[in-house]
């Protein structure tokens, strides 16, 4: 166990967050803390890292164990350029290297004792050089950062001069390359592309080393972890196995909760009806008894109903009319900034009731293409028709449709200042916006209570064509599942942006991908683009192909022999497993002869035929010989 969390409390003026939550962490176990926006995870991890201190309980990280955090928005301050920030990572290393180069310069001087001295002290330290990654550190650290999205155009980039979510990706690169025994991920995703995550995924499963993370991503989780640790109600409980997994065993928990609830409820209903009924007869016996019955009910610890959060938060996006049956269609659209060409003449079409994905990098102009299409930006060159009767409704990351200077309740009555103020209040319940917090100020709530403000708008306009950028960011998993719901049942039209590969699967009808700066069209989910993405990359992006070929190819050929090892050591398997069945077989057969061999040697006709006797005596020494080799060989099987 590398790192121990017992009976955890926190409270924030009087309001508790975490009460007596415990789990453990193993060596090398990959744990996912999973709950609502607020539920208190980012909290959890600021107490690990004794950054706030618990009300109550003990973190214990085991001993010379070191520990590294990733937060949300971690505090990057460096007049380094990215790769010597890289090279902070693993300045043991170089130092052992300078200390090297340093030694192979003396013995070049060196004589006698004083030379072997120092050759002794050199080969030692040489091999334990080449252990710690000192002959690959440098290949070590281009692959973190390729794989994590920077090029190596940006290696000398300064880091003071990078966007907050660079930064992060430098920050996250350089705990990678530290290695640490533990690491605590917060939100690691956030801003990495599909290709990043997906490289991620691969590193974090294959680390050697605990890895902790706070994530809203559902098919990241259930790439990696085993173990999920759900914060709920200020409640911890910890479940085996991946994401999926914990989905079901945590209905399955609920659902016998809820169960216990009823059974429960009608136990009491049922006992205070005996009460008033006895009450009734107004006699001394039943009165005794009904006084009898309710201290026993008073006793009762009653059981809290299980709250179903998706039960709370119901968008139904109800398009006011009908848009025509062609409701966008682009045509050779271009667009570059400066020497940076995004796409060109990008020709697609998008029909009523489709739900179309955009994939693709960062930086290969999927937000431009939505702002181009909802008139933001202007495009280079290309035509954008909207068909008949459409009405767009837009969904900005960046929630510049909000006013930073309105309440959340003054940012939906200005919307829609029609509505009652109960009508408001219902609705802004339903986005888990109750009580006085419908009176915070824009400017002071987080990225995810934005984003909810503005899906509550977004649900008011009674758009038919709803655009979508990234509208799954800062939002939790209840909250995900819900859109994805609203979204499937939703009768207009939907194009949207996204990297959260759970949410495309659940919704998307068509993914069109931005790569080498063009549109590669595939009708169906995810799951369908995933397998036909090299066929249709190469037909229709064969410079991106070309590219990923190239970066890929190591990558491939570790997959394919990783494949030929696996299938070997099936079939190798399935052999072994074969000759066990073989050999218990034949053990039987022969103790059965051996018996029967034995038994004969008792029977009168033989007792004194001392040549048959020799003979049967022959058979059984030859039979033990035969089952003491098979008895070892199903040893070595077993």
């Amino acid at each position: 166990m590398i790192l121990s969390c017992n009976n955890i409390t926190k409270s924030f003026d009087g309001n508790t967050i975490l009460n007596n939550c415990s789990f453990n962490v193993d060596d090398n176990e990959k744990v996912a803390i999973v709950g609502i926006n607020g539920a208190g995870k980012s909290t959890f991890f600021k107490i690990i890292t004794k950054q706030l201190s618990a009300d109550n309980g003990v973190v214990t990280l085991a001993k010379d164990k070191v520990m590294s955090y990733l937060s949300q928005h971690p505090d990057m301050n460096s007049n380094r350029t990215i790769y010597e920030e890289m090279l902070d990572a693993k300045k043991d290393i170089i130092e052992t290297e300078n200390t090297l180069r340093e030694m192979e310069s003396r013995m070049s001087c060196e004589t006698g004792d004083t030379l072997n001295k120092t050759l002794e002290s050199y080969t030692s330290l040489s091999h334990q050089f080449e252990i710690d990654g000192g002959l690959t550190y440098k290949s070590e650290i281009n692959g973190v950062l390729k794989g994590l999205g920077f090029t190596e155009d940006d290696y000398d980039r300064n880091i003071s001069s990078l966007s907050g979510g660079q930064k992060t990706r430098v920050y996250l690169s350089k705990i990678l390359l530290a290695s640490p025994d533990i690491i605590l991920l917060d939100e690691p995703t956030n801003h990495l592309d599909l290709n990043s995550i997906v490289w991620l995924e691969q590193f974090l499963s294959n680390y050697k080393g605990a890895v902790v993370i706070i994530s809203h991503d559902r098919y990241f989780l259930d790439k990696i972890v085993t173990k999920v640790v759900d914060i709920e109600n200020t409640v911890c409980s910890v479940y085996s196995g991946n994401f999926s997994e914990y989905s079901k065993k945590k209905a399955l928990r609920r659902e016998a909760e809820l169960k216990a609830y009823m059974n429960q409820q009608r136990e009491i209903q049922h006992q205070e009806a005996v009460i008033d009924k006895l009450k009734q007869f107004n006699r001394e016996k039943s009165i005794k008894r009904a006084e009898s019955r309710e201290k026993k009910l008073d006793k009762i610890e009653l059981l809290d109903k299980p709250i179903n959060l998706n039960d709370e938060m119901r968008i139904n996006l109800t398009p006011s009319h009908e848009s025509g049956k062609d409701v966008l269609m682009v045509e050779n659209l271009s667009k570059s900034f400066d020497e940076n060409h995004l796409f060109s003449n990008l020709n697609f079409n998008i029909r009523r009731g489709e739900k179309v994905g955009i994939l693709g990098n960062n930086g290969t102009g999927k937000t431009t293409l939505l702002k181009i299409i909802n008139d933001i930006i202007t495009a280079d060159q290309g035509k954008i028709q909207l068909g008949a009767n459409v009405t767009i409704g837009y969904y900005d990351q960046e929630q510049h449709i909000l006013k930073m200077d309105n309440t959340i309740f003054d940012e939906i009555s200005d919307a829609r200042p029609e509505m009652t103020n109960t009508q408001i209040r219902n609705l802004l319940a339903a986005f888990l916006f109750t009580g006085d917090d419908v009176y915070k100020l824009i400017s002071e709530l987080s990225g995810g209570e934005r984003a909810r403000v503005s899906l509550a708008k977004l649900m008011l306009s009674n758009a038919n064509f709803l655009i979508l950028d990234e509208p799954t960011n800062h939002l939790d998993i209840v909250s995900k599942e819900i859109l994805e719901n609203a979204i499937n049942n939703y009768s207009g039209t939907v194009l949207y942006v996204s990297h959260d590969r759970y949410f495309i699967n659940k919704t998307a009808t068509r993914i069109l991908e931005l790569t080498g700066k063009t549109l590669v069209n595939y009708i169906g989910d995810y799951n369908y683009y995933l397998e036909k993405r090299e066929e249709l990359t190469k037909i229709y992006a064969p410079e991106s192909c070309a590219r990923q070929i190239t970066s890929n190819s190591t990558a491939k050929s570790d997959s394919a022999l990783d494949w030929q090892k696996a299938k070997e050591e099936k079939a190798l398997k399935q052999k072994k497993e074969k000759e066990l069945k073989n050999t218990e077989a034949k053990i039987n057969e022969l103790e059965e002869k051996s018996g029967a061999i034995t038994e004969k040697m008792y029977l009168p006709e033989y007792s004194s035929d001392a040549a048959k006797l020799l003979e049967f005596q022959k058979e059984l020494d030859s039979i033990n010989a035969q089952l003491e080799e098979l008895y070892s060989r199903w040893e070595e099987l077993i």
